[in-house]
């Protein structure tokens, strides 16, 4: 097969891909809801039953660094004409919607939320919301609202933190059962909201659109490419720092300097043998 030919077969391939997306696929979706809020306005406006939510801002795809521990991209962020800032996160695994998910992605917005000298009573209120393909609390509820509770007195919190999980197996004929519909909707014809239907087919069916998704598809292969060859040097890397603990003639310190791993890394490495 010439060069050319395998070109066209991956494009083919990247054609009949991107006709099965939906809205539930994360990379659609972030595609989909960037630019103009007037989509994810749409959205939040049935998931927090807010008819009135105007939504000012919205990004995909942020990067919330974390310079000492674990950074978290997020792959929609709102911000309402109140100042509320909205995360939402489509979920298609069950394992990747988990309540410290939840829990983290929201401690990382609050803690870059503030300026030096601002005041606690400053901080915004925030909303997690995840979107999931199934009922990941497993309770037949369209909706899941959590928040924090006073035991002792049966009262809210009210910290102005609000976590939501959206059951996308949900159907009916409320707003939100025909939202998850939608959502999980490759053709947009079969979609309710029009306004949804008319961004779907905008990355579906026009030129711009469809030439938009196979570049994003193009940039994922070769992310993927470059993560997998950046993994395998890193186990050339371990091999060859292991070989040298085995061999048991060299310093720690000489061990990281030859193989190129840090010097935690080869600490974990010789914890490693000795367990």
């Amino acid at each position: 097969m010439t060069v050319t030919e395998q070109i066209d077969q991956q494009h083919q391939e990247d054609l009949q891909r991107l006709r099965g997306f939906r809205l539930l696929d994360d990379d659609f979706l972030t595609k989909c809801f960037e630019g103009d809020p007037k989509y994810i306005q749409l959205v939040l406006r049935i998931v927090l039953e807010m008819p009135d939510l105007m939504v000012v801002d919205v990004r995909t795809q942020v990067f919330v660094e974390n310079l000492l521990n674990r950074s978290v991209r997020l792959d929609v962020l709102a911000t309402d004409s109140t100042g509320r800032k909205i995360n939402v996160e489509i979920q298609r695994s069950d394992k990747g919607a988990g309540r410290k998910r939840a829990r983290y992605n929201s401690s990382m917005m609050d803690a870059n939320l503030l300026r030096k000298g601002e005041k606690f009573d400053e901080l915004p209120e925030t909303y997690v919301v995840f979107i999931t393909e199934h009922d990941v609390i497993g309770k037949g509820q369209p909706l899941y609202h959590i928040g924090r509770y006073i035991f002792d007195t049966n009262e809210s919190f009210d910290d102005g933190s609000h976590i939501l999980y959206v059951n996308g197996e949900y159907r009916d004929e409320t707003p939100i059962g025909k939202l998850m519909h939608d959502f999980s909707c490759t053709a947009p014809d079969d979609m309710y909201y029009g306004e949804l239907a008319e961004r779907v087919r905008f990355f579906k069916e026009s030129k711009e659109g469809i030439s938009i998704m196979c570049k994003v598809m193009e940039d994922m292969r070769n992310e993927s490419l470059k993560e997998g060859m950046e993994r395998g040097v890193k186990e050339g890397m371990k091999k060859a720092a292991l070989r040298m603990l085995q061999a048991g003639k060299y310093a720690l310190e000489e061990v990281a300097e030859i193989s190129g791993l840090s010097l935690e890394d080869v600490k974990k490495l010789e914890a490693g043998q000795r367990t």
